[in-house]
C-alpha cells in the first residue's frame, strides 16, 4: 500500500494513537536513516503493524474488516485451502453471486488474489484485516479436537498394536515397531497440532487403570482434553520416547528430553518428562514456541513508574537485575523480553540456563548438564572468560551460583537471572540464607521483580461495582487506595474519583473464549533498591521491613498490581486472588 510520507504523518497525527513529539521524532530518524515514518513508529513501539494498516487503509480508502466476532460459513471458508490461507494470510468470508470477499494483511498480495481467482473462478474482492482476525478464522479450519479423537478412535483403536507394557521381554526392536504404527503415529501428532492450536503450555498424558486421560494447560489451568484406550498407552509412551531420542526399554528411571515440530504458523520446541507411575509411565510436555518472539514489557504487564524503573535498571552496565517467583509465573519470558530490548550490535550477550527455553539470534545460549559436571557455577565460571557485556543466568539455585553472579556484577557486567520467592521483597533474605554477605547484595542488586500470571477476560465482560463491605471481604482498603492512586497518577480513570466509583469485570463465557479468559499477563511488584532500603539490608533485612519500606516509597505490590489491573477490565478480581493467594 503505497501512502506519502506526508500523508501519512498527517493521518498518525490524526488519529492520535502517538504523540506529536514521538512522530517528530521518529520522522527525523526516518529521513536519516532513508525508512518509511510507518516502520520506525513500528520498530520503536510507538505503533503496532495492525494500526499501521488501520491508517493506510483509511487513507487509500480501502474497507477494513474484522473477523475476530465474525463466524465464517464453513462452505465459504473453505473455498480457500487450510495451507494457502495460512501461508498467505488470506481468508474467504463473504460470497454474492458472481463476487468472493477475502480479507487479507497485505492486499497489494496480487499473485495471492489471482490465485484464489483463478481456483474459484470468482471476481476477488479484497479487504485488510489485522493479524488477530487471521488468526481467529484459521483456527475455524480446524475441527473440534473431540470430533477428530473420535474419528481415529474409531477407525484405527482395533488397528493398535496390544501388549502389556510392563512386559519386561519386549526388545526395544518391538518398541520401536510400536511406535511407528500408523494409528499411534495419528493419534500422538493429532495430540501435538491441538495442543498448539489451542495454545496449551503443557501436555499431561497420565496413564490410569482402564484408560489414558490426556489433559492440557490452556492459560495456567488444567483441562481434560480426552481419554484413550488403555491400549494405546505403551505406543504412545515409545511414540514420544521415539522423537525425544530417549531409551525404548528404560521403564524403571525417569528420562527428559526434547524435540521439535513444526506446523504452517508454528514452530514449537516440546520438553518432555517421562515419570513411572503405578500404572505405567506419565508423560508431561512442555510447549515452547520458537517462533513466539515479540513481546515487549507493556504486553507483559508493566506500565506506568513501574515500567521506567524496569528501563532505568536495563540502561545500566553492571550490576544484577533479579525476577522472582514460583514455577510457571513467567519469570524466563520476563528475562528473555528483557534480553531482546538490551540484544543490540554493540553487546555481547551470554547466557547459562538449564534448559535454553528459547533460542535468540546474537545471543550465545549454554545449556547445563550436571550428569558430566557443567553446572550453573563452573558454566558460570567459563562463562565470564567469554568477554560478555550482559550474563543471563537462568536461575540462581545455590550460593555458589549467587557468589560468582555477584562477583560477576561487581567486576563491570550486568546480570540477569531468576529466584524461587514469593515475593520481590523475599529475594534478599534468601540470597543471604544462600550465604551471600548483605554489604554485596547491597553493592549489586539495582531491582527485583516479584510477579505472577492471571488470565486475561475476554471482550465480552460484565460490569460491576462493589461497595466497601465487598472490599473488605478481598484486601485492606489500604491495597484498593493503592491501585486507585496509580490510576489517577497514569491519568485512566477522572480527577476525583473515589473508590465507590470503581468499576470491576467479571467474565462471561461464550464463542472461543469458553470460561470467559483467553491468554495471560503479568502482575508485578517492583523492588528498586533506595538508600533506605540498602540499610535495612544491611542490619536486619527481613522481607517484612524491606516490603514496608518499599510501600512508603510507592512501590505497588502484586495484589495491588492486580487490583489495578482489575478496574481497567484487563483481569477479574477471581483471577488476582487465585494468583496471589496459590
Amino acid at each position: 500500500m503505497h501512502v506519502s510520507e506526508g500523508e501519512l504523518k498527517k493521518f498518525i497525527i490524526d488519529s492520535g494513537l502517538v504523540a506529536r513529539k514521538d512522530i517528530d521524532a521518529a520522522d527525523k530518524e526516518a529521513k536519516k536513516e532513508e525508512k518509511s515514518l510507518g516502520d520506525i513508529l513500528i520498530s520503536n513501539g510507538s505503533l503496532t503493524e495492525d494500526a499501521l494498516r488501520r491508517i493506510q487503509a483509511y487513507v487509500l480508502g480501502i474497507p477494513f474488516v474484522n473477523l475476530k466476532d465474525h463466524q465464517v460459513p464453513i462452505d465459504i471458508l473453505s473455498l480457500i485451502p487450510e495451507p494457502i490461507a495460512r501461508t498467505h494470510n488470506i481468508i474467504a468470508f463473504k460470497k454474492d453471486n458472481d463476487s468472493l470477499e477475502v480479507a487479507m494483511l497485505d492486499v497489494e498480495d496480487l499473485a495471492s488474489i489471482e490465485s484464489v481467482k483463478k481456483k474459484t473462478g470468482l471476481k476477488i474482492l479484497a479487504r485488510l484485516t489485522d493479524t488477530e482476525s487471521i488468526k481467529h478464522a484459521l483456527l475455524q479450519y480446524q475441527k473440534s479436537l473431540k470430533d477428530e479423537f473420535g474419528d481415529i478412535i474409531a477407525t484405527e483403536s482395533g488397528k493398535i498394536r496390544i501388549v502389556n507394557e510392563n512386559d519386561k521381554d519386549i526388545s526395544g526392536n518391538d518398541l520401536k515397531k510400536m511406535a511407528e504404527d500408523l494409528p499411534i503415529v495419528r493419534i500422538v501428532d493429532t495430540l501435538l497440532r491441538h495442543a498448539i492450536v489451542q495454545d496449551a503450555s503443557d501436555i499431561h498424558i497420565e496413564p490410569m487403570e482402564t484408560e489414558v486421560l490426556v489433559r492440557y494447560r490452556i492459560d495456567g489451568i488444567l483441562h481434560d482434553a480426552m481419554t484413550l484406550p488403555k491400549v494405546a498407552a505403551a505406543g504412545i509412551v515409545a511414540r514420544i520416547k521415539v522423537l525425544s531420542n530417549l531409551k525404548l526399554d528404560e521403564k524403571r528411571l525417569p528420562q527428559d528430553g526434547r524435540f521439535k515440530m513444526e506446523t504452517e504458523a508454528d514452530r514449537v520446541s516440546f520438553r518432555v518428562s517421562i515419570l513411572p507411575t503405578f500404572f505405567g509411565e506419565k508423560i508431561v510436555m512442555r510447549l515452547l514456541r520458537e517462533t513466539g518472539e515479540g513481546f515487549t514489557l507493556e504486553s507483559l504487564g508493566f506500565h506506568g513508574n513501574r515500567l521506567e524503573q524496569i528501563h532505568s535498571a536495563l540502561k545500566k552496565t553492571t550490576g544484577i537485575i533479579l525476577i522472582s517467583g514460583p514455577t510457571g509465573s513467567g519469570k524466563t519470558t520476563t528475562l528473555y523480553t528483557m534480553m531482546d530490548i538490551l540484544n543490540t550490535a554493540n553487546v555481547n550477550i551470554s547466557t547459562i540456563e538449564d534448559p535454553v527455553e528459547y533460542q535468540m539470534k546474537r545471543v550465545n545460549q549454554t545449556q547445563v548438564n550436571p550428569q558430566i559436571g557443567f553446572t550453573f557455577s563452573s558454566g558460570l565460571r567459563s562463562l565470564v572468560r567469554q568477554d560478555p557485556d550482559i550474563i543471563m543466568i537462568g536461575e540462581i539455585r545455590d550460593g555458589e551460583t549467587a557468589s560468582l553472579a555477584i562477583n560477576a556484577a561487581l567486576t563491570g557486567h550486568l546480570v540477569l537471572s531468576t529466584i524461587h520467592t514469593n515475593s520481590a521483597a523475599g529475594a534478599i533474605p534468601r540470597l543471604i540464607d544462600m550465604g551471600v554477605e548483605p554489604f554485596l547484595l547491597v553493592s549489586t542488586i539495582r531491582v527485583i521483580v516479584g510477579q505472577r500470571l492471571v488470565r486475561r477476560l475476554c471482550d465480552n465482560k460484565k460490569e460491576f461495582t462493589i461497595d466497601k463491605i465487598a472490599r473488605d471481604k478481598i484486601a485492606p482498603e489500604e491495597s484498593f487506595d493503592a491501585a486507585l492512586k496509580s490510576l489517577h497518577e497514569e491519568k485512566l480513570i477522572k480527577a476525583g474519583t473515589k473508590l465507590d466509583d470503581l468499576s470491576f469485570y467479571k467474565p462471561v463465557p461464550g464463542g472461543e473464549c469458553e470460561d470467559g479468559y483467553k491468554s495471560r499477563v503479568g502482575i508485578h511488584e517492583i523492588l528498586s533498591i533506595s538508600s533506605a532500603i540498602r540499610e535495612i539490608m544491611l542490619h536486619t533485612s527481613t522481607s517484612e521491613a524491606i516490603e514496608e519500606q518499599a510501600k512508603k516509597e510507592g512501590m505497588l505490590t502484586m495484589l495491588e498490581d492486580g487490583l489495578y489491573k482489575a478496574v481497567c477490565g484487563i483481569t477479574s478480581l477471581e483471577e488476582v486472588l487465585r494468583a496471589i493467594t496459590e
